[in-house]
């Protein structure tokens, strides 16, 4: 898939698809690629989550932007996204750390276990949001929760661009475990600077993403499925 989506972003960044043109049919460009239509559907997504392109049902996809500027995920752009998390989750997690019950440091335990565990981006994914969640709970501040509610469809498709196109699943685990071990100690201090890492690594693979050149060869040879 990222071989397909570079080879794709780097015909648009280099105009041979142009602002307003229409991209190939997916059945033309899985021929042209060779690779399946699952693969060619995640590209595209990743395509309209930077800006790129937008699909329009019946008609097909068309390029609206030459270079990518901020990745949208559902209703948010990647900096409103950052921008609301580091306000609330950050002072969420001191406050959790100082208000958390037993209950709610099995549950983060249980979900860490879980997540370091899981193999599949998609259930690993969806057990992001619900981490989010249960350190918001941990916090005994129901609007605290329900603004997480609110952005959660938003997060999960960050998590899930971020897994497909930085790798960050691994580094994730260990950013989260940091955040549970600072909530059992009971400590506010380590608690917000714990989840002040984990926003600034996700800042940083997003910039690594929106920055990265394609490469010029990626389907020399054509990407295998």
């Amino acid at each position: 898939m990222e071989a397909v989506l570079a080879h794709l972003r780097g015909a648009i960044e280099r105009g041979d698809y142009a602002i307003g043109d229409k991209l190939p049919s997916e059945a033309e460009l899985c021929r042209t690629l060779e690779v399946s239509r699952p693969v060619l559907r995640e590209a595209l997504r990743a395509l309209q989550t930077m800006g790129l392109t937008v699909a329009k049902t019946g008609k097909g996809t068309f390029v609206v932007a030459s270079s990518v500027e901020d990745p949208t995920f559902g209703d948010y752009s990647a900096s409103d996204l950052l921008e609301v998390r580091r306000h609330v989750e950050i002072p969420v997690a001191g406050y959790a750390a100082l208000r958390r019950t037993p209950e709610n440091l099995d549950h983060l335990a249980h979900l860490l276990e879980r997540m370091e565990r899981e193999t599949d981006t998609t259930a690993w994914v969806a057990m992001d949001t619900l981490f989010h969640l249960a350190v918001a709970e941990a916090a005994q501040n129901p609007v605290f929760r329900r603004v997480i509610e609110e952005i959660r469809d938003a997060l999960a498709r960050q998590s899930a661009f971020l897994n497909e196109l930085g790798g960050r699943r691994e580094q994730s685990n260990r950013e989260h475990r940091a955040i549970v071990e600072a909530l059992i100690d009971g400590s506010e201090r380590d608690a917000t600077e714990a989840m002040s890492h984990h926003l600034d690594r996700v800042e940083t693979s997003l910039t690594d993403i929106v920055r990265r050149a394609p490469r010029a060869d990626a389907v020399d040879g054509g990407p295998q499925t």
